[in-house]
């Protein structure tokens, strides 16, 4: 079956239409065309269920779509394989979107559609998570706001001696001891330089953060990614150790897979993966 034909018969299989052969009988479809058929069909009730229109605006729905399937259901779309499923959601939902819209402007210019693992779920069963993210096709992580150098003491200080023109100037931070380029990997978005950033002490701690937890360096947009997921020390003798917290394993150069709870040494220029992120240490 040609690729754009078989576009067509998906989006007729969303809508409940059946492809018909020449004596106008159903023809017959493959477990995966089911089950794509079944995922197209979530993502659509999820973004029909998110999408609103502004009065006077255009049609906002959310631009990045994560599908969780079970360990052995993934293991069947891998390679050239996943990559074709995960392009032909995105192409077949982006026009969904736009008929949804109707005659307003649509306003999401690009869809990402993406396959990830949950161990949690059965075998045939997959959850779909969107995402709110105007940045999802960009490196997620945002720039931190360095802590004011002015000693709290000396702030008030100055502030009371105001009116005597008392001035205290702050101090220059030292050079950083080490940087970390970040790069998230979405596929079918086009690819953003790292983002490299500064630290100025020898531990770093790495996730996604949240209200009651506090890191360094945060992961933003992805799932996956444990609230506290990592931490980098820089050793002494100028070496690193990188310590995995969380519940996906993190994995170095080619593969070498870190597991929670476990630490291992790592060196400058080295990859280290964090589900959708490759992070780099610089000196």
């Amino acid at each position: 079956m040609k690729i754009q034909s078989w576009f067509e018969n998906l989006r007729k299989w969303i809508d409940g239409e059946e492809d018909l052969d020449e004596q106008g009988q159903p023809r017959p479809r493959s477990k995966w065309d089911d089950f794509l058929v079944a995922v197209a069909r979530e993502i659509e009730d999820c973004m029909q269920r998110e999408m609103f229109t502004p009065p006077g605006g255009p049609t906002y729905v959310p631009r990045e779509y994560i599908v969780f399937l079970n360990p052995e259901d993934d293991a069947e779309w891998q390679g050239e394989k996943r990559e074709g499923l995960e392009r032909g959601l995105y192409h077949v939902l982006s026009e969904r979107a736009k008929e949804l819209a109707g005659e307003n402007e649509f306003q999401t210019k690009t869809l990402i559609v993406e396959l990830r693992v949950d161990a949690g779920l059965e075998r045939g069963r997959f959850r779909v998570q969107h995402v709110w993210d105007t940045e999802a096709q960009k490196t997620m992580v945002k720039p931190r706001k360095r802590p004011d150098p002015t000693p709290p003491a000396m702030a008030t200080v100055a502030e009371e001696r105001e009116d005597e023109a008392t001035i205290v100037r702050p101090r220059k931070p030292s050079s950083p001891i080490f940087s970390i380029a970040v790069t998230r990997l979405v596929p079918g978005a086009d690819s953003a330089p790292p983002d490299v950033r500064p630290f100025y002490k020898d531990e770093v701690t790495i996730g996604r953060g949240a209200r009651q937890v506090t890191v360094d360096l945060r992961l933003e947009g992805d799932l996956e990614d444990s609230r506290k997921h990592a931490t980098v020390t820089r050793n002494g003798d100028g070496t690193y150790t990188l310590t995995c917290h969380g519940a996906n394993p993190i994995t170095l150069g080619e593969g070498r897979e870190v597991p929670a709870s476990e630490s291992a040494e790592v060196r400058p220029g080295e990859k280290i993966g964090i589900c959708s992120y490759e992070l780099v240490i610089e000196q």
